[in-house]
């Protein structure tokens, strides 16, 4: 079953495009994405797809095209990171209230300023509020496999919302890695063909799209949207299942590693994830009783999944690659705290920054997490419950 490739996150999540095949591929650049789209441009070039590629003259118009691509029927999909997402912004909002099924590759980048390219998950972060379902890869070979799986997720009747594929900005899309990719059929008999509800070259069926809606009925829409986000996890879920089950690969909305037995615990989303595994093992090996939750998929936020992970254990830390300026905490830590309130074996929660503007974060920095849950549960003493790892004095 299919072949092994070596290839950087940006190759694979296009290697993955080319599979699919997409009806319509808008393009902007813009650093650390720009390789994503040169790749898909070349097998477009080369005529290894049948795609519509539209070069437009900036992320906003790249986010419009597709907007009006999908409106028409098309399967549609696009790419970008950090400013370009932020210029987006309009539009991500507009994309998710059309219900529209679109795919964007988001490959993580610091907003600015001060001017930055590389690596923390503030762009994403910004849009979780937006309507967009968001998953976040551990590697390339999970950025390869999410952006396949998130073609059938969007374009699900009970969703039909934009699915929003991360991976983290040249610690992934930059690196190269092992890839195990599918043969092209198969990716093509697992995504199908895409057959949308209503189209606006179906002139047989005229609708309207983007109207405008004011005090009428804006709010029911907004109800509606907030039904198709509610019915996200059991379709992420099942597609994920079928994945797992087709080409061996398993992936859920969340990763239990060696948690059953823990007592304490690290959040952490992304390529970090993989980072602390290491670091689980080392200690699960002295004899330690650590583990990691790993959330694959941040929006819908999975509540249930994570309350059930990690009720009973002594101490948790949730790892955020990004700051919610005058937040208690970051994106991530804020959520799970709101997932234990009212919980009586709770744990305590910490939260820590790291990695900001694409700062390492090292084997060293996870144990010196593991090493303040630890003694967070011998003495139940919290010196703060928001800290930095890898912050210069």
């Amino acid at each position: 079953m299919g072949k092994v490739m070596a290839l950087t996150g940006n190759e694979a999540v296009a290697e993955a495009m080319r599979q699919i095949n997409p009806d319509v591929v808008a393009a902007y650049p813009i650093t650390p994405q720009t390789e994503l789209m040169h790749k898909f441009a070349e097998y477009h070039a080369d005529g290894l797809v049948n795609t519509e590629l539209v070069l437009v003259e900036s992320e906003h118009s790249a986010l419009s095209a597709v907007v009006g691509a999908s409106a028409a029927g098309a399967r549609a999909m696009t790419a970008t990171s950090a400013n370009g997402l932020a210029l987006m912004w309009e539009i991500v909002y507009i994309t998710a209230s059309l219900r529209l099924p679109v795919v964007m590759a988001v490959v993580n980048r610091a907003l600015s300023g001060p001017i930055n390219i590389h690596c923390d998950h503030s762009d994403a972060m910004g849009c979780r509020d937006s309507g967009w379902l968001q998953l976040y890869s551990e590697n390339s070979q999970e950025a390869y496999d999410n952006t396949i799986m998130a073609v059938r997720i969007a374009e699900h009747p009970d969703v039909l919302l934009p699915v929003m594929v991360t991976l983290d900005g040249f610690i992934l899309s930059h690196t190269m890695e092992r890839i195990d990719v599918l043969e092209d059929h198969e990716v093509r008999d697992f995504v199908g063909e895409y057959k949308p509800r209503r189209a606006l070259l179906d002139v047989e069926h005229p609708f309207t799209v983007g109207p405008l809606d004011l005090t009428d009925y804006y709010f029911e829409h907004k109800r509606q949207q907030m039904e198709g986000m509610a019915h996200a996890e059991a379709v992420v879920e099942a597609v994920s299942r079928e994945f797992g089950e087709r080409f061996g690969r398993h992936y859920d909305t969340v990763e239990e590693y060696q948690l059953e037995d823990a007592e304490v615990a690290i959040v952490a989303m992304g390529s970090t994830a993989g980072t602390s595994k290491e670091v689980v093992d080392e200690l699960r090996q002295a004899g330690e009783k650590v583990g990691l939750l790993k959330i694959r998929m941040f929006r819908p936020f999975p509540y249930d999944r994570i309350r059930n992970a990690l009720r009973g254990k002594k101490a948790v830390a949730v790892l955020d690659r990004a700051v919610a300026f005058g937040s208690y905490g970051g994106p991530v830590y804020t959520d799970v705290r709101a997932t234990f309130y009212g919980v009586s074996d709770a744990p305590v929660l910490v939260n820590y920054i790291y990695g900001l503007g694409g700062r390492d974060i090292t084997p060293a920095h996870i144990r010196t997490a593991f090493d303040q849950l630890k003694s967070i549960a011998r003495t139940g003493r919290v010196e703060t419950l928001v800290g930095f790892l890898g912050l210069r004095d």
